[in-house]
């Protein structure tokens, strides 16, 4: 099975490079238990039996040869003697998916890289994503938490204070009585957004810190540390109060610093499906005060209008400017991203732009951005150099059949696969109707409505007739030139597993 490495995991981590920490229960309390395993091995053999017999039980998928799965390895060894004395037991288990006979359950859990960790509970019948962090003691805090109620009953002030706290998004369901449409809708949303956010209920509003103390009919409150530290709402639709918790969680302007509290929610910021508007200037430069108002005056018109906006350190978001293409010296530089990936850059912005160009992107006027490095002034190389300014050119108006690696420069897998690919080349050098080429998927865009490039290293062939499919079998010269022949004058449509790293 061929392997790749995100390009979103890259993205994020350029931009954070952070882990967040949860302090927990000591893992290390386990740590000389015995040589005991307590991680359980699953197969496709006990699989179904072992998740259906348990309420709660998260499975790690996993490839062998992962790198990032074997740093996991002893973390959640670890975490899972510590979990095993919880009270009730949490079950901590593993699957090899490179096995042959496990691919078809990675396959319907939509497994797309190694290692992934899942939630299971009620024996099966809810399967979340894991969200938590990836060391013992993090993942026993997590768990554990994860593993109670979804929300939280608040019967006390002293309950209030722990349950909301004042850095935190916390979601308070205020009702008459635990009974009826809205209370039952609201735990429909604890259960399913468990995993991202913190829930409590309540039968007196008196009990919180803030907010209207005398409401009799059922409301969601939502307190944060930002912006008006809790906003209220009353449609207990489940669609409605779900978009309600994911956009009011957010700030009006994100801020993108070094300062780790700030993290989840860019996070959050950088996951959602909004459009994006970005400012990155010198947030030390003591001059910048007309543009931080400015930017925060046309974010708070645009809210409820599915556009979110983030304020960027220069200093601190060097790898957003990489991954958006844009230099430092363009700042301050306005960068919107649309949900179809689509990228719009105002460099060099004055505090006077900031309105009126983001009102020509809402109208249409603006033309997108495409990151793109100097095309090359020699392509002599077996392997040809493809930018994203020569795509056109080179791949879709050659009226030639060609084989495209899309890579990354620091990746061991592109490395391990370049010696292959100008043997490839050499050996149709003689063919004038098949180019062998390649381009960095990180100092270009590429057109995604064209590629799916979700890690690298990943090959796409396009025909001559301008046939395209993804090319994902074994990476060896004798398969590449195979799947070349048989695929110069037609395609066929094949699904493919992404992985990554």
């Amino acid at each position: 099975m061929a392997s790749r490495f995100s390009v979103h995991s890259l993205f994020m981590l350029l931009c954070l490079v952070a882990v967040v920490s949860v302090l927990g229960v000591s893992a290390s309390d386990g740590a000389a238990a015995d040589a005991k395993e307590f991680v359980l091995t699953l197969d496709k053999s006990n699989f179904s039996d072992t998740v259906s017999n348990h309420d709660f039980i998260v499975v790690e998928f996993y490839a062998p040869w992962c790198g990032h799965c074997k740093k996991l390895a002893p973390e959640y060894e670890k975490a899972a003697s510590v979990l095993s004395a919880h009270d009730p037991a949490i079950a901590l288990a593993k699957i090899d998916v490179n096995d042959e006979s496990n691919k078809e359950l990675a396959s319907s859990f939509d497994i797309k890289g190694y290692p992934t960790l899942k939630i299971f509970r009620n024996g099966g019948k809810t399967v979340q994503d894991y969200k938590g962090p990836r060391d013992a003691d993090g993942i026993v805090a997590y768990l554990k938490k994860q593993s109670g109620p979804a929300s939280n009953e608040i019967k006390s002030a002293e309950d209030a204070t722990k349950v909301i706290g004042d850095d935190k998004v916390v979601i308070v369901g205020i009702f008459p009585a635990f009974s009826g449409e809205e209370f039952a809708n609201f735990t429909v949303v604890t259960e399913k957004l468990r995993s991202d956010y913190e829930f409590g209920h309540t039968l007196d509003a008196k009990l919180l810190p803030r907010g209207d103390s005398s409401v009799t009919k059922p409301i969601v409150r939502l307190f944060k540390p930002f912006d008006e530290l809790y906003v209220d709402f009353q449609d207990f639709h489940v669609v409605a109060l779900e978009k309600f918790v994911e956009g009011a969680s957010i700030p009006t302007v994100t801020l993108f610093n070094k300062d780790p509290s700030n993290h989840p929610y860019v996070i959050k910021f950088f996951n959602n499906e909004n459009t994006k508007v970005m400012l990155f200037l010198n947030l030390g430069d003591e001059t910048i005060g007309a543009y931080k108002s400015k930017y925060h005056e046309v974010a708070e018109s645009y809210k409820g209008k599915d556009i979110s906006f983030l304020l960027g350190d220069l200093v601190d978001s060097q790898g957003a400017l990489q991954y958006f293409g844009v230099k430092e010296e363009q700042a301050p530089v306005i960068v919107i991203q649309t949900s179809d990936g689509k990228k719009y850059v105002k460099p060099n912005a004055e505090a006077a732009d900031i309105a009126v160009w983001i009102k020509e992107f809402e109208e249409g006027k603006l033309s997108p951005y495409r990151k793109s490095e100097a095309i090359p002034e020699a392509n002599n190389e077996p392997v040809k150099v493809v930018v994203a300014d020569t795509l056109d050119e080179i791949v879709f108006n050659s009226g030639k059949s060609v084989l495209l690696e899309f890579y990354a420069p620091w990746c061991g897998h592109c490395k391990k696969l370049a010696p292959i690919l100008d043997e490839v080349a050499i050996s149709f050098e003689n063919d004038p109707d098949v180019v062998i080429a390649k381009l960095d998927g990180t100092a270009n865009d590429i057109p995604q409505d064209t590629f799916e490039v979700k890690g690298y290293p990943t090959l796409y062939f396009r025909s001559s007739n301008g046939n395209i499919v993804q090319y994902d079998g074994d990476r060896t010269k004798e398969d590449i030139i195979d799947f070349i022949q048989k695929n110069r004058n037609h395609t066929t449509q094949q699904s493919t597993l992404k992985d990554e790293l």
